[in-house]
């Protein structure tokens, strides 16, 4: 068999993943006793697996998660912190998602709010779905210097295509009138398109306030609630009581 050849024309054509696989197959006892029809399986297999890890890693790049980390597998639902386990493995199978709804995790200064949601969005990557993260003080930030130097139309196009758009660290500061026209364009875009996840400290009553603008504030909140799932979170700070233990590893 002429290996090495071969294998020099999987890689010219980025059959990376079979590539692989013909050198494990090739180096191991008993697959000279495969057909040919089981090896070309078997490249197959390993050539689809690459691929969509190779697309699961790009999905997770683009995302920019908080916590890169946040496994859906290592999510802590012994805690006291009110945490629905039976809704949360529901919103992890990503239906909400599909649904095109909303979700609001709402609690305390580190209860795991960001971390929760960072988990969910590696499950969404994990699906196909596309996710980017955003603080909301920083994307505010940023929309204020995309107006100024004309990047707006390419930010406000990424933040409207995602499937999964993650608004972390919701208020308390009250928006000014071009925070509040910024995010009702955002929302009123999303709307029925695609969902927005939202993490906030305060009670989601509150919001309407720092909003401010009455009119701004009823449109904004009735596109993103109405349909929303809601987490709302309480109890102590995973932060206090890793310090006491010592332990750093935490998962939440």
């Amino acid at each position: 068999m002429l290996t090495h050849p071969t294998l020099e024309q999987l890689n010219s054509l980025k059959l990376d993943g079979m590539a692989e696989a013909f050198t494990e197959l090739a180096s191991q006892d008993g697959t000279a006793d495969l057909t040919h029809a089981e090896w070309l399986g078997l490249l197959i297999d390993r050539e689809a697996a690459s691929r969509e890890t190779k697309r699961f890693e790009s999905r997770m790049r683009t995302a920019r998660l908080r916590h890169v980390g946040a496994a859906p597998e290592d999510v802590d639902y012994k805690t006291r912190r009110g945490l629905d386990k039976a809704l949360f493995q529901q919103l992890l199978t990503g239906k909400w998602i599909r649904d095109k709804r909303n979700l609001m995790i709402t609690g305390s200064c580190g209860v795991g709010k960001t971390w929760l949601a960072c988990a969910l969005a590696q499950a969404a990557c994990r699906s196909g779905v596309t996710v980017l993260y955003k603080r909301v003080p920083r994307l505010f930030s940023e929309l204020e210097m995309a107006h100024a130097d004309g990047r707006f139309p390419r930010l406000f196009r990424s933040l409207t295509k995602t499937q999964l758009l993650i608004l972390d660290d919701w208020g308390p500061d009250r928006l000014n009138a071009n925070q509040r026209r910024d995010l009702m364009e955002i929302v009123e875009e999303r709307y029925g398109a695609g969902s927005i996840l939202i993490t906030s400290q305060l009670p989601l009553k509150t919001w309407h306030e720092v909003i401010g603008e009455p009119t701004f504030a009823d449109a904004i909140l009735d596109r993103l609630v109405h349909n929303a799932y809601r987490l709302e979170l309480e109890g102590q700070s995973f932060r206090k009581t890793h310090v006491k233990t010592g332990d750093e590893n935490n998962k939440s």
